[in-house]
């Protein structure tokens, strides 16, 4: 938390975490495997990376942890400095991780992380503002979906609900917070509400559209399927690289 691993190319990233809101993937891996060589669960300190990005997907950051952790698959994701230093160009020596893969397998405490932290992460939501609210539908829009283009041809109340609740369940700091309200900017007449979606629902009687997402779950609403990828692949995979094989084979062309 305090970017002082000793890890240079670790802590660097830790600190332009901290003042961009973004970590190289390749990084986030490496932070996740020297949290679990140090002995930690990787919940809190996956909780606090998501905390931070401004690109933060619960599924995929929380997934990945997991995945670091071989909790999936029973295999842990192990970087030792030398495979950091040529990804990150730096050239560091001596430090906790400059051993071979075969040693640090058996690594499951570091001394120099040995302190820990018991942290409180807490989302400071925006004061609430009046609505002003046609007879004509509602879109929901929420920080997992703020699609400028969505239904733009049409004249409807736009809301960004922003939940208590879930932002409980999933805290962000106020950097994030501040650009998913920028990030609303973009879209015509958008409004913002704080509060529940079932407390927004009993002040109005209009129908609400949202789309659908599996952290919400907007009940009545009518909910329009979400833009995918790749719309022919619809079964469920054990791997991504199982995934992405079916989807070279419907979509062959795009892959030449």
């Amino acid at each position: 938390m305090q970017a002082s691993t000793g890890i240079i190319a670790i802590d660097f990233s830790i600190a332009e975490l901290y003042k961009t809101g973004y970590m190289h993937n390749h990084v986030r891996m490496y932070t996740a495997a020297v949290c679990n060589m140090a002995g930690y669960y990787y919940y809190a300190p996956a909780q606090w990376m998501y905390y931070h990005l401004l690109d933060g997907d619960v599924a995929s950051n929380y997934y990945s942890w997991q995945w670091v952790y071989g909790l999936r698959n029973r295999k842990k994701y192990i970087a030792n400095q030398e495979n950091i230093n040529r990804f990150c160009g730096t050239s560091q020596k001596d430090t906790f991780l400059d051993y071979s893969y075969q040693e640090l397998e058996k690594v499951n405490s570091i001394k120099a992380l040995s302190e820990s932290s018991n942290v409180s992460f807490t989302t400071l939501l925006p004061e609430n503002q009046d609505l002003n609210i046609s007879d004509s539908p509602i879109l929901i829009y929420n920080s997992y979906n703020l699609d400028p283009t969505w239904h733009s041809d049409k004249e409807v109340n736009r809301i960004l609900l922003l939940e208590p609740s879930h932002f409980k369940k999933y805290p962000v700091s106020e950097k994030v917070l501040n650009f998913i309200l920028q990030l609303s900017g973009n879209i015509k007449n958008i409004q913002v509400y704080v509060g529940e979606y079932n407390d927004l629902k009993e002040k109005y009687n209009n129908t609400f559209i949202t789309k659908e997402h599996p952290l919400f779950n907007y009940k009545d609403a009518v909910t329009e399927q979400r833009e995918w990828l790749a719309d022919d692949v619809t079964e469920s995979f054990g791997s991504y690289s199982k995934y992405l094989k079916t989807v070279k084979k419907l979509y062959h062309g795009y892959f030449a």
